[in-house]
């Protein structure tokens, strides 16, 4: 084990999730490289490590790291180069040499006891004086915090995030109260807090721990979709989560609701808890519709001519219901067209869009995913963008509660200047986005929404479409006939069969639409591997890795996780030539095919030419997103992923957590997409999860093929399974009630 002092000359790299850190070292001896985790490290500073050399293929000589101290620093030169090493603001190399050249190796004490002394020297004012002191009286006080906090598991950024948040604080935060970190600093929820509690000494009975449990598990809760819970429901969970009788948890609700942070609604149903924010924001969501809803005065006759000129003119053939969403889309404020595949929707958006640039209006487009934006461009001829961008995204709007919409650009101080707005796929909006979307339309804008009903709802809370179609008022237009170019697809014609609860035959007969009896696992993911390596690539003229592989479940025999382990070794075997890198269960490796499974509105994305030239670069990566693992860097500790559009997005070790292997996914993770061809495996599962929407949504993801490998009295089922998991949101209600 070798022993090395000297100083901090440059951070090359730091992970600040982790504390991994590349710097170079400094001393008589030369510029050394060193590798390892640090609580919290500056340049500038004096450190005593020690650790043993190692050799990077790449990179040379390192020292690796295993113990460090800090050094306060002890000679002239050490004083002078740690305070002009930037690590105090205000002062740099010169001024730090004045300071050294009037107090030399007193300085510390000086600036610790005596800081008005500080003034003697030229070029620093009483003020700057105490500025100074108190600088540096915080890095002692934050590194021996953060060295505190790494006590109790936590990472130097949320380390970091938690001390600026409560300064000195933090000791009786964290000794008499944990959990109020869960309210004030993003990023630490009720179970980093309860660990924390647990290892301080806190009771599991204690009032504090009670109140934040109860309210973790109502936005738990989010995460299923709903806007609220049922009192007796939220109070079950909670007792299961906390481990404490219901009896004694059931007085905190109304401290939580007389804290303003549950609101509690009587209902037939019973009583209902809403987290303040979701209700505030459902209650915001229904009055901006409400403000939205107004009527233009159009000259029927008028208005008749002048699509019958636009049918000419674009050589577009409508038919009654078609041509009625186009003229309720110029009479009204808010239009929801909805309609299965083939129902003529790509028609009737691009009749709209002729419509209103041949009156000049200035007409936006978009969707929520940027594969589905990307198919609107494709059909309409116009650029479409994700929602996101077309809000200019800049930061996370679902980090902070009390700032609205902080991540968005463009809201109501700085609205979208458009005339018309027009969103596909709007099934997949969630009641976050879709305020925050709202907020940035001012009234007067024609906002026109189009999607399909009988599609799964948001993976988000709320389900937006389906309570606003609900509320009976807002103009909805549903279109029905199946075209005579749609009617050559089993696909089509197949989905509106299910859809209307009618058997479907699986004969095989069909041009694109098939099905393969099997009824073992291992058979039908042979089966799978057989169809995406050699069957469907010639088959519909796409590779291997275009084909998606759908199945209702993420666990058990035919579910996301063991499909996507057998599929990678299939598919992108092992190779001295890739690199890998492990994540808790799973291995990710170099062309991997991954999904991002949370919205990140912090992750930097960049286009760049084959030369590494940057031409396009912005922030915020989305759930659902799926790219190719392009680069997996040991030495810097980062995974490249390349996404549509060539979007090249560097992850670092740390947030892995948020990417996750695509070759199978869930048929929710699907919604909004489209592929050349999808494969879903298929056997018997949960009845509540196994209905006619997921199977309906399943086969309407394929362009050109349709594959389904298992069980056919299982897939007869599901489409005579009507039942719905149900989802707590109450948009409709609101709707009404304003109307």
């Amino acid at each position: 084990m070798e022993e090395i002092k000297g100083y901090v000359e440059h951070i090359v790299y730091r992970n600040e999730d982790n504390g991994y850190t590349v710097f170079n070292l400094n001393n008589d001896d030369g510029d050394l490289t060193c590798v390892g985790k640090f609580h919290y490290i500056e340049e500038g500073e004096l450190l005593e490590l020690t650790g043993e050399y190692i050799v990077h293929k790449v990179y040379g000589t390192q020292l690796q790291v295993e113990t460090s101290k800090v050094c306060q620093p002890e000679d002239k030169v050490s004083i002078e180069r740690y305070l002009g090493s930037g690590a105090i603001k205000g002062v740099g190399p010169s001024l730090a040499g004045r300071i050294v050249k009037k107090f030399g190796g007193d300085t510390f004490r000086i600036i610790e006891e005596e800081p008005e002394r500080l003034a003697e020297v030229k070029g620093i004012s009483e003020r700057k004086a105490r500025e100074i002191a108190i600088q540096v009286e915080e890095k002692k006080d934050m590194r021996e915090a953060m060295i505190y906090l790494q006590k109790y598991g936590i990472s130097t950024t949320l380390a970091a995030r938690i001390y600026q948040h409560y300064g000195q604080s933090v000791y009786r935060v964290i000794e008499e109260n944990p959990y109020q970190m869960a309210d004030h600093v993003p990023g630490v929820g009720f179970k980093t807090a309860d660990e924390i509690a647990s290892k301080v000494g806190i009771h599991t009975d204690s009032d504090y721990r009670i109140r934040s449990g109860i309210f973790y598990t109502l936005l738990q809760s989010v995460n299923e979709g709903h806007v609220y819970l049922l009192q007796e429901v939220l109070l079950y969970r909670a007792s299961q989560l906390l481990d404490v009788e219901i009896q004694h948890i059931e007085k905190y609700v109304m401290d939580l609701a007389m804290e303003k942070k549950v609101v509690l609604k009587e209902s037939d149903e019973g009583l209902r808890v809403y987290s303040a924010h979701y209700y505030y924001m459902e209650l915001t969501v229904a009055k901006m519709l409400h403000d939205l809803n107004v009527d233009f005065d159009v000259t029927p006759s008028v208005l008749e001519h002048r699509i019958h000129m636009i049918e000419e003119q674009a050589e577009l053939a409508l038919d009654d219901r078609q041509r009625e969403a186009v003229m309720e889309a110029v009479r009204h404020g808010i239009l929801i067209v909805t309609g299965g595949p083939g129902t003529g929707k790509t028609t009737t958006i691009n009749a709209m869009i002729h419509f209103f640039e041949e009156e000049g209006a200035d007409i936006l487009l978009a969707a929520p995913t940027g594969r589905a934006a990307k198919r609107m461009t494709e059909a309409t001829g116009c650029e479409a963008q994700t929602i996101h961008r077309l809000l200019e995204v800049s930061g996370n709007p679902e980090d902070d509660d009390k700032r609205e919409n902080v991540g968005f650009g463009r809201n109501a101080e700085n609205p979208l200047e458009s005339d018309v707005i027009i969103i596909d796929e709007m099934s997949m909006v969630d009641l976050p986005l879709m305020k925050a979307l709202l907020d940035a339309i001012m009234p007067g804008t024609r906002l026109i929404m189009v999607g399909d009903g009988n599609q799964l709802p948001s993976v988000g809370p709320g389900r937006v479409l389906k309570d606003m179609i609900a509320s009976d008022c807002f103009p909805v237009v549903k279109l029905e006939k199946i075209f005579r170019q749609a009617k050559e697809s089993d696909i089509i014609v197949n989905a509106h069969k299910i859809n209307r609860g009618e058997p479907v035959i699986l004969d095989n007969k069909s041009m694109d639409f098939f099905f393969l009896k099997r009824s073992d696992p291992n058979v039908i993911i042979s089966v799978v591997i057989t169809l995406i390596q050699k069957k469907l690539p010639k088959f519909v003229d796409a590779s291997p890795y275009d084909i998606q592989v759908l199945t209702p479940m993420r666990k058990g025999n035919l579910g996301v996780e063991r499909l996507n382990k057998i599929l990678q070794q299939y598919l992108n075997p092992p190779s001295p030539q890739k690199q890998e890198k492990e994540v808790g269960d799973r291995l990710l490796r170099e062309g991997d095919k991954v999904m991002q499974i949370k919205n990140n509105y912090q992750l930097e994305w960049e286009v760049c030419t084959k030369y590494g030239m940057t031409i396009d670069k912005g922030l915020g990566v989305f759930n659902g997103d799926m790219g190719i693992i392009k680069n997996i860097n040991t030495y810097e500790e980062t995974v490249t992923v390349e996404y549509d559009e060539q979007r090249q997005v560097k992850y670092p070790y740390a947030i892995l957590d948020e990417l996750e292997l695509a070759y199978a996914i869930t048929i929710h993770k699907a919604q909004g997409s489209e592929y050349p061809a999808v494969v879903i495996p298929l056997l018997q599962g949960p009845r509540q999860l196994y209905n006619r929407n997921l199977i309906y949504t399943a086969v309407t993801r394929a362009r050109k093929c349709v594959t389904l490998v298992g069980s056919d009295s299982v897939f007869q089922e599901m489409i005579q399974n009507t039942s719905e998991q149900r989802r707590n949101t109450s948009l409709a209600e609101r709707i009404r009630e304003l109307a």
